[in-house]
Formats: structure tokens, sequence, C-alpha cells
């Protein structure tokens, strides 16, 4: 009875205690409380909402649902980064070799594509042999050896939120700013960490698109590490288009890697070193932004950066040559360029079209039991303000097939808007939030 009580009450805007937390999430966690009934508590939270003390207290039940990692012993700062979600996203693959390459311990638990969002260990696991599923014990020894270690959200930390993770993709209720912030901080604060660094997305292809609600969250997760002594900063960074070119597992590892040589797209190298740097700073092996730009740019020029994630796929089971010669990632068996309708400006480049048209073509889950391929995807080389002519190249389709190709052709002739004239896209790294307060970003 205790469910469907707090399903009444959060529905008709009540509020749940600490205990009943703690009650209602170890009864999901056992199967004593059904998906169903956290499917409409979800829905409930989400219409409804919870205060800052709700939030408070499931981070704190969903944390204590699991182990943690106890890294006291390594002799550097310990600091991870997080980011809402985007399409073209690959940051994660370029920041944590690099700012461990640079003295920082990063302990880097992701996950997997959500919604039209792609996910971190699949980008991962498109390197064959790639072993996301670490043990914690071999996580530590990792870290102690290389500085960075890529895994997924076992079975030992925070069960409460894995459920929940899954239930919040198949019921429509991701976008709920208190669950977001629970379920990124009960996993962030279990890896044991002395700060993180918030990637929020913002724009069209976020799952906040407004930038009052990215403010939100940011605040309720600073406040949220705030409370377990864990320093938090975040960044608001444009999701109006995509980040990079390439959109697709395999296609975003090899993006990646070409910025692991310092040869990436400007807009992923210009976020990538913005929150390396507040990466470094919070982890003590940088004085300041101006010193962490700095460090990173020597470990990028120098090919210790390339090297670092090398060895980390090594260490992880996967292919190391990969990094040297990307064409062993798994490729599509068909491509083809689409090309420009008209003359004019490119008005759009709309990131939730693409990400839902990587999805079809089998690059992502519509259903979280789904396969995926690693080979398929877009790479979008138009950007919103480029002056085109009818013919010219503005993206590729990687597809398994003619099918494919045809489908992934549909969807950027409808996700690439061409116009007249183009309204300026957002700024790509806009606002910086900590316990301080907000201040805008420098250009």
């Amino acid at each position: 009875m205790l469910a469907r009580t707090l399903i009444e009450r959060k529905r008709d805007g009540g509020r749940i205690a600490p205990a009943e937390w703690r009650a209602l999430l170890a009864g999901y966690v056992d199967g004593t409380v059904p998906d169903y009934q956290m499917a409409a508590l979800a829905m409930a939270v989400f219409f409804a909402g919870l205060d800052r003390d709700e939030v408070r207290a499931l981070t704190a039940e969903m944390l204590a649902s699991g182990a943690a990692l106890d890294l006291r012993h390594l002799p550097v700062g310990r600091v991870d980064k997080h980011s809402t979600g985007g399409v073209g996203d690959k940051v994660s693959l370029v920041l944590a070799p690099l700012v461990a390459e640079c003295g920082v311990a990063v302990p880097m638990m992701s996950g997997r594509g959500l919604g039209h969002t792609g996910g971190t260990l699949d980008k991962l696991e498109a390197i064959p042999g790639f072993r996301t599923r670490l043990p914690l014990p071999d996580v530590v020894r990792q870290l102690e050896r290389l500085g960075c270690a890529l895994f997924g959200q076992t079975e030992a930390i925070a069960p409460a939120d894995r459920k929940l993770y899954a239930l919040r993709d198949a019921t429509a209720t991701v976008e709920s700013i208190p669950l977001i912030a629970a379920s990124i901080m009960s996993k962030k604060l279990a890896e044991g960490l002395t700060g993180l660094v918030l990637d929020i997305k913002r724009g069209s292809g976020g799952f906040l698109p407004e930038l009052d609600r990215g403010l939100e969250l940011a605040r309720i997760m600073i406040g949220l590490g705030a409370d377990h002594g864990c320093p938090v900063v975040a960044l608001l960074t444009a999701m109006d288009r995509p980040l990079g070119r390439a959109c697709g597992n395999a296609l975003e590892v090899e993006e990646a890697i070409m910025a692991l040589r310092g040869e990436g797209p400007a807009d992923l190298m210009r976020v990538t070193y913005a929150l390396g740097a507040e990466m470094l700073v919070l982890g003590g092996a940088a004085a300041d932004h101006d010193a962490a730009r700095r460090r990173m740019d020597v470990s990028l020029s120098g090919g210790r950066a390339a090297a670092r994630f090398q060895a980390i796929i090594e260490a992880q089971g996967g292919d190391p040559r990969v990094v040297d010669d990307p064409a062993r990632l798994p490729q599509a068996a068909a491509c083809e360029l689409v090309t420009a309708a008209r003359d004019g400006v490119v008005a759009q480049v709309e990131p939730r079209a693409i990400g839902r048209a990587v999805v079809a073509l089998g690059g992502g889950r519509a259903r979280m039991e789904d396969a995926v391929d690693p080979s398929v995807g877009v790479v979008v080389t138009a950007r919103p303000g480029d002056l085109v002519r009818r013919g010219e190249p503005l993206a590729t389709v990687f597809a398994r097939d003619a099918e494919g190709i045809r489908m992934g052709t549909e969807a950027l002739r409808q996700a690439i808007v061409l116009g007249d004239e183009a309204d300026p896209p957002l700024p790509l790294i806009s606002h910086r939030v900590t316990s301080a307060g907000v201040t805008r970003y420098p250009d």
C-alpha cells in the first residue's frame, strides 16, 4: 500500500518524506514495488515536481542503495564530467584521456543512448573488444595505473537509479528536472569524486531546451554536490545544432581520435577545452584556466593524450590499433552524399531530427533491449550560416543498405533547412554556474 499512497500524495502535490523514499526504493530494488507503480510515481513527479528536501532525500537513498568507490588513497584529484545528452556529443571520449594525461584521475561512469541522444558506452563499444562492464576492483586498479577508467553503471552502484533510469526512457519522464538531478548525482557521488563538471545542453536538441530550466538543473546539482562535499561547476553549451560533424557511434569515435591529435572540429575542441579547464582546476592540476589550457595544448600536440586513450583501450580489452588506424572501426556497408537542392544559406541543422535518424538507421535504441549497429550514422558538414550552392555536399549518410540510405537522406533533407537567411545560432558556451552564482561565459 505504501507505493499507492505515495503515488496519490505526489499526484495531489504532497511531499514524500526521506524514510518513505527509503522504503519505496528498497521495495523497487527487491521487486516488491512493481515497475507499473514506479512508472506512475515518475509521471506524478514529472507533473508535480519535488522540492529541495525531496530531491536531496531521493538522491541520498539512490546513492545508499548500492556500493561506492573509495579512491581516497589516490594522490591526485578525482574529477568527472557529465553531459545531459546531445547529438554528436563525443566530448567524453576526448576529455577523459586528455584530463588524465594532465594529472587528474577520471573515474568516468557513463550511460547508453537515451531517446534521440547518443551514449558514451555505445560509442566505446564500437571499438572492437572494448569492455565497459568493469568490476569495481578493476576500476580502482586501472585508475591507479592509468588515471582513467571508462565504465558503465554496474549492478553494485545505485541499483535503484539503474532501474529507474531505464523506466524513465520508456515512460516519457526523462525531462523531469528532479529526476535528472537525482539520477546523475547519485551515480557521480558514488564515484568518490573531489569535483564534478557538468555540461548542460540547451537548445532544440537538449532534453531541457530552455535556458531557465538548464540553470535550474545546474543549481540543484550544485547544491546536491555541496551536501556531499563535492564541488560542482556547470557550463551551459549549445545543442541547437550537432556538436562536431559525426553522429553515430564508430563515426564519433573516429572524430574523437582526430580531436586527440588536435585535429577535431573547432566547436568540439572549444567545448572540450572549456570543460577540461574546469576539471583541471577543480582537480588541483592547474592554478587557473589559462594554465589548464596550456597544459592541454602540450598533451595534445605531443601525442600524449592519444597515447593515453590507446592505453585505456588496451586495458579494457579493445583493439588499441584503432587510434593509429581508425579504419579498423566498424564500417558501414553503404554511404552516400546528400547535396543542396538549391542555392541558399543553411538556416538550421536540427539535432533532434538527426539524432532520431541515427536511431532509425540502427545506431541507437527505440527500446532498451534493441541491438545497436555501431557502423551507421551521418556526418554533417553543413553548419548554420553557411552559404551553399546547389549540388554542394551537406552531409553523408552511412547505412546498412539502400533502404537505410533512402531513409537517412530523407531525414537529412528535413533536418538541414536551406533558406535565404539564417538567425544567429546560440552561443556555443553561454553560462558558467557555480555555488557563487551564474555568470556569462566569455567569448
